[in-house]
């Protein structure tokens, strides 16, 4: 009897359920809303914003400014941030018993005009600024600025406990990436608010996970409530800022002149004299402006270089360094 070849019968793979769409489940488990009820949500922040952030930021720097509600949009909120483009600087943000992941930011020309403003310049002069990233020290102006917003938001908001919000260190949007805490995929929505000093236009957003945000009850606090802080005090913290930050400078030397083609025949070990015959002439700058006339010399076994005088007034420096 010849042998007979069975066939093996593939084995079946068990059937998977096909996965619940993101946005459905997210509706089933309070994580994302109806249209109307959002921007009902998202217009009580506006008038929240509108009818009190002026007060506050005047009663503490003396400075006008006027906010206006923009709209509201709904999406993921890695979008709606990312959406906001690179004209912005964000704080990551939290809130005990109400949201522990909310997203605070302010457009960069508001910011730049502040401080140019804080530092002595006349609301009728400045100017809308060039859009760019902001400088470390009108980074730690943004930080005052993210703390009154903050403050607004927490005296509007149902959270129990009178915790304050919980502010990390503001970045520029370049370096949003290393300030993620995870890839997130909750739904959110973004308030947008214009502001306006004088002539300079800009915005702010507050950017809201939905799951906190369905849940929130917007009322308007009393102005009694706020605890007014003088502009001499704002004044004096960027004062402190600028003058304790770190600045690099740099100095320059005038060298002989030589001519090009003994220039292009130097070699490792060939030398070059100063200029000056006497004592030598030093200009020291920092972020490109000459700050300082100096002299060359030397201070034990390291080169040095002695202030003969100034180039510009203290507060001129301040306002460049500041940018």
């Amino acid at each position: 009897m010849s042998d007979t070849n069975l066939s093996e019968t593939p084995a079946v793979a068990p059937a998977t359920a096909p996965a619940m769409d993101p946005s459905l489940l997210a509706k089933l488990t309070g994580g994302l809303g109806d249209r109307q009820t959002v921007e009902r949500i998202c217009g009580d922040f506006g008038q929240l914003y509108t009818g009190f952030l002026p007060d506050v930021f005047h009663a503490e720097t003396g400075i006008a400014i006027q906010i206006g509600y923009v709209g509201c949009e709904s999406g993921l909120m890695t979008e709606l941030v990312a959406d906001l483009g690179d004209t912005f600087s964000f704080v990551n943000g939290g809130l005990r018993n109400w949201c522990p992941n909310f997203v605070l930011a302010c457009g960069n020309a508001f910011v730049i005009s502040l401080m140019e403003l804080m530092l002595g310049g006349e609301e009728e002069t400045i100017e809308q600024p060039a859009e760019r990233p902001l400088s470390e020290i009108e980074l730690d102006l943004a930080a005052m600025v993210f703390e009154r917003i903050g403050s607004v938001l927490r005296s509007g908001v149902n959270a129990e406990g009178g915790f304050e919000p919980m502010l990390e260190p503001p970045h520029n949007a370049d370096d949003r990436a290393k300030h993620e805490p995870e890839a997130r995929t909750d739904f959110g929505a973004v308030v947008r608010l214009s502001i306006e000093m004088g002539k300079v236009k800009s915005e702010l957003a507050l950017v809201i996970p939905q799951r906190a945000l369905l849940r929130t009850r917007v009322e308007l606090p009393r102005p009694s409530g706020q605890i007014a802080r003088s502009k001499q005090e704002w004044s004096d913290r960027i004062s402190e800022q600028v003058r304790r930050s770190q600045v690099t400078l740099e100095a320059r030397i005038r060298l002989e002149k030589l001519t090009l083609s003994t220039i292009s025949r130097l070699a490792a070990g060939d030398v070059i004299g100063f200029e000056d015959k006497g004592d030598v002439s030093v200009q020291v700058s920092a972020n490109g402006k000459d700050m300082y006339l100096c002299e060359f010399g030397r201070a034990g076994e390291r080169y040095t270089v002695r202030v003969k005088d100034n180039i510009g007034s203290e507060q001129d420096i301040i306002k460049h360094l500041a940018g």
